[in-house]
């Protein structure tokens, strides 16, 4: 039998072979710039507040998104496109609602660590309904009863208390980030990982490893299914710098504390 600590040793190898490939194709695919036709003018940027997002490592940051583009391109959508064509639509909303509902522990999580009770309330009640009467996620009575899903991540609870977003930063496959939302997502895969260790689902079989990798293979394909997010397909002549922009607007609105009831709305 696999140990718990052969797996982690076995995870972490996995890591650092994965961390090598990705450095190695970067540095081979991202000397191309991919041909876009252009949809739109220069003229329509010119008013567009690009600026007012930090990028002091903008080389690097254009290098991993031109490496993303080719890492979806090649590798990333053709794997997602097979399991859709092999899976029916009816299999592919039950395993997206497999991992939505996983995905409830980290919203949980953050919505007790930014003290919102009445959030958290409904966060868990959507986990507890769902993962019983909604068979372990795959369908959402939930939403049905009225529990609404309250997207959290640790990137928000910094920003909700008021830690700011710093640098903006592309992550190899992951995409757009910030410095803070780097972090954040440190921390949200620590706490899901130190979860699943103290749970091993697998560890009273033969092939524990196997299991959790293939669980977390699915769970990567089916987040990039969720996604209908394509790399150069906006048809703006300056993606990056829109993206950016659009990244950093809806963090940051989506970290700020509710105004207390009553109180204007500041003045712009």
């Amino acid at each position: 039998m696999i140990t718990v600590n052969r797996y982690r040793t076995c995870t972490a190898i996995l890591a650092l072979m994965l961390s090598l490939l990705l450095s190695g194709c970067a540095t081979t695919m991202v000397n191309s710039e991919p041909e876009v036709p252009a949809m739109h003018t220069i003229a329509e940027f010119k008013d567009q507040r690009f600026a007012d997002v930090s990028d002091p490592w903008e080389g690097f940051n254009h290098s991993m998104y031109r490496f993303n583009y080719y890492f979806d391109k090649y590798l990333f959508l053709p794997v997602v496109s097979g399991y859709e064509f092999v899976a029916p639509t009816f299999v592919q909303d039950r395993v997206s609602g497999f991992y939505n509902n996983i995905g409830e522990v980290r919203n949980l999580t953050n919505s007790m660590f930014q003290l919102k009770g009445k959030e958290s309330l409904t966060t868990l009640a959507r986990f507890v309904t769902n993962s019983t009467v909604g068979l372990a996620g795959m369908f959402d009575p939930a939403t049905t009863f009225g529990l609404e899903r309250h997207q959290q991540d640790f990137g928000k609870t910094m920003g909700y208390w008021g830690a700011d977003s710093g640098p903006y930063l592309v992550l190899p496959i992951f995409g757009p980030s910030s410095l803070r939302d780097t972090g954040g997502l440190v921390v949200d895969t620590g706490i899901t990982y130190g979860i699943y260790s103290a749970i091993d689902p697998f560890g009273s079989t033969d092939n524990a490893f196997l299991y959790g990798a293939g669980v977390s293979s699915l769970g990567a394909i089916d987040s990039r299914h969720q996604k209908s997010f394509r790399y150069f397909e906006s048809g703006y002549p300056f993606e990056y710098y829109m993206v950016r922009f659009i990244y950093h607007e809806q963090r940051e609105i989506e970290s700020q504390k509710p105004l207390p009831a009553g109180l204007p709305e500041p003045a712009q």
